[in-house]
């Protein structure tokens, strides 16, 4: 195989067209302590229901933490003020923290996959690029002061 075509390969999946679908979540939520934030994730195409949706956490210098799997279901060890859910009416996921504490301002990412690419999808916010795995970013989660 020549470079060509290894660059070829590279730049189709860089060009949004790796993925059948977009994930777009909102830049930012605030939140104050001890408050509810609601933080949405919505599908371009294809039933939310019909694919997984996976909730991640990262803190700046830590790689990220899985807070809610397969729509709802929390890890061993994450708060129980992490849920998750799913709306069919507007084809979108949702995760929801309750009392927010100073340790839950972070970034948070939403994953879901299609039949044609496992585990992989197009980022809206910031501008469409594609990742394996991680798709669908929420910029920094500031406390409100």
């Amino acid at each position: 195989m020549t470079w060509t075509s290894l660059l070829f390969i590279f730049l189709h999946h860089l060009t949004g067209s790796c993925a059948q679908f977009v994930l777009t979540q909102p830049n930012s939520v605030s939140g104050s302590l001890g408050s509810t934030v609601t933080i949405t994730c919505k599908r371009s195409s294809g039933n939310i229901g019909s694919y997984y949706v996976h909730w991640y956490q990262q803190h700046i210098g830590s790689p990220p933490t899985n807070v809610i799997y397969e729509y709802n279901k929390r890890p061993s060890g994450i708060p129980d003020w992490f849920s998750g859910s799913t709306d069919s009416s507007s084809n979108s996921a949702s995760l929801t923290i309750t009392d927010l504490q100073i340790e839950d301002e972070s970034d948070y990412y939403c994953q879901s996959y299609d039949n044609n690419y496992p585990h992989s999808a197009c980022i809206q916010n910031p501008p469409p690029f594609c990742l394996p795995s991680l798709v669908g970013h929420l910029g920094r989660i500031p406390m409100a002061t």
